[in-house]
């Protein structure tokens, strides 16, 4: 049975209580942390990456952040950076940035939910699998600059064409 096809009303739903149904229905390992966040697991082709929503009463935000390890040679981090620059100039949902002393490469996005709106199963779904495409193309342009030594220009050839599949 699809995602789609299972009922349920999702006006009733907590949005983190939509989100442990979607990692229930892929059979991706998931950790309930809070009433308001979980943290998954999603295998990519490249690696696994760890998945973090966590919903805001405050500002009615339901936040996800998507990680991996990443400890590139400090004398390549300005290639890096310039590289995150250009691969965020191609994203136009969500953003890329580096965090350097938990050494991981991090993709954030924000879904605005003000006015008591109602995110559905298929968004928060959509929301997740494209957290994992945008990771996987452009993870070998990130690993390209950090350790062959490529030219961020030469780097994001690899990422022009958008990857296809599912998480």
């Amino acid at each position: 049975m699809s995602l789609l096809e299972q009922e349920f009303h999702t006006e009733d739903l907590h949005p983190i209580d939509i989100v442990e149904h979607i990692a229930q229905h892929h059979e991706w390992e998931f950790d309930r942390v809070a009433d308001d966040q979980i943290a998954m697991a999603v295998e990519g082709q490249w690696r696994t990456y760890s998945i973090t929503l966590a919903w805001s009463d405050y500002d009615e935000t339901l936040r996800l952040i998507c990680t991996f390890e990443m400890e590139p040679p400090e004398e390549r981090l300005p290639e890096l950076y310039d590289t995150l620059n250009r691969t965020n100039d191609m994203c136009w949902a969500g953003a890329f940035t580096y965090w350097p002393p938990q050494k991981l490469m991090v993709y954030r996005y924000g879904l605005v939910l003000a006015g008591g709106q109602i995110a559905g199963q298929e968004q928060i779904d959509t929301l997740i699998n494209a957290a994992v495409m945008s990771a996987e193309r452009f993870y070998p342009a990130f690993q390209l600059v950090a350790w062959a030594g490529r030219t961020p220009e030469d780097a994001m050839q690899v990422a022009i064409a958008e990857a296809y599949g599912r998480a």
